[in-house]
């Protein structure tokens, strides 16, 4: 794996970002790898597979009938590749470096944020750190379309950050789903996005085996049963992210980098390493020292100036990155004792390898 390049997000091209403000606005300029009949289509469903990569796509075809069916090619998810920045991107259709949801923990005040559960140490962040008020941008070019996700999902702080002034209609079991894009569809409603999180669950729990190729047979079922229900509505299938199955190769920071270390955020595979004041070049040394066999290793300006979070990084997105990047080329994962869930991940994702980075464009136009 030495000297393998990350693989940067295509922003403003054939990216996760550029999805949505031409299926709403036909009247922009229509990018060059959209088709033109699908921006012709008068009822638009986007569908946002969670977790399901290109290069998972390419391996378990014979899993997935009804997506291998439809027509579509790869594009690129943002970085980190992890749910909370991707989600984000493609509602607001910004990068990271303007939305500023710049991972899945990240840091705010001080404080290290889980976007996902919107706490902060251990308790509820919604009032401390306002959710409309960390990401400030209108979603879904300011049109509120009818939102279809689960329904624990309705009040949760990223919900109000990545999908506020929508309308919510919330499912709790696959067939939900379908009735309710079905319902949307029926009001003849011009745009209906719904979302589905079976596939990176899973992936998570059970890794890429058995399990995950259950629930991608699932899924596809999924999609089959939408195309049944929406007519001659167009049906747009992407991801926000792909997968890396870690299992247990997991490493904890070398002492001698942690001795630099004031605190951790981001994900298992693309940690930040926030410096002890005075400390931000040792730690890079030490970490580029301990771990570059595995990871790139990267200071927070070559970061940026190599625009993975896009060509303009605001003053707010820039505060809650850290010191040192330490994102993983290798299959493995970084250990932060402070972040921790109900059980140990085995596959993961937040990286900039291929497996991560690409997703699929995949649509059917109409009947």
């Amino acid at each position: 794996m030495e000297g393998l390049r990350p693989l940067l997000p295509a922003y403003g091209g054939a990216c996760i970002d550029s999805v949505v403000p031409p299926l709403l606005d036909p009247t922009l300029d229509p990018p060059d790898w959209m088709p033109e009949d699908l921006l012709a289509a008068e009822r638009i469903v986007l569908l946002v597979l969670d977790g399901l990569g290109w290069t998972q796509l390419e391996q378990h075809r014979a899993e997935l009938p009804t997506l291998s069916s439809l027509a579509g090619r790869a594009i690129t998810s943002v970085a980190p590749t992890t749910t909370a920045t991707a989600l984000t991107s493609i509602t607001t259709g910004l990068t990271p470096g303007v939305h500023g949801i710049v991972g899945y923990r990240m840091l705010v005040d001080r404080r290290v944020l889980n976007v996902l559960r919107w706490s902060a140490e251990g308790r509820d962040a919604r009032g401390a750190i306002p959710p409309e008020q960390t990401q400030p941008h209108p979603v879904f070019e300011a049109q509120r379309p009818p939102v279809i996700t689960r329904a624990e999902f309705r009040d949760t702080g990223f919900t109000r950050a990545h999908l506020h002034q929508t309308r919510l209609a919330g499912w709790r079991m696959p067939s939900t789903l379908v009735t309710e894009v079905a319902a949307a569809v029926g009001r003849d409603e011009p745009f209906v996005y719904a979302y589905y999180d079976g596939i990176d669950k899973i992936a998570h729990e059970f890794g890429l085996g058995a399990h995950y190729r259950a629930e991608l047979r699932a899924a596809d079922r999924l999609v089959a049963d939408l195309l049944e229900v929406i007519g001659d509505a167009a049906l747009v299938v992407i991801s926000d992210h792909g997968q890396v199955d870690v299992g247990d190769q997991v490493i904890v920071p070398d002492p001698a980098v942690l001795a630099h270390v004031d605190q951790q955020s981001g994900e298992g595979r693309f940690r930040w390493l926030h410096a002890r004041p005075g400390h931000a070049r040792q730690l890079l040394e030490a970490a580029a020292a301990h771990h570059a066999d595995t990871a790139w290793v990267l200071g927070v300006d070559e970061v940026i100036d190599e625009g993975w979070f896009g060509p303009e990084v605001t003053d707010a997105a820039r505060s809650r990155l850290g010191d040192v990047a330490l994102v993983a080329r290798d299959e493995v994962s970084f250990v932060d004792p402070a972040d921790t869930g109900l059980f140990e991940l085995r596959a993961r994702h937040g990286s900039l390898t291929e497996a991560e980075m690409l997703v699929p464009f995949l649509y059917r136009t109409g009947r």
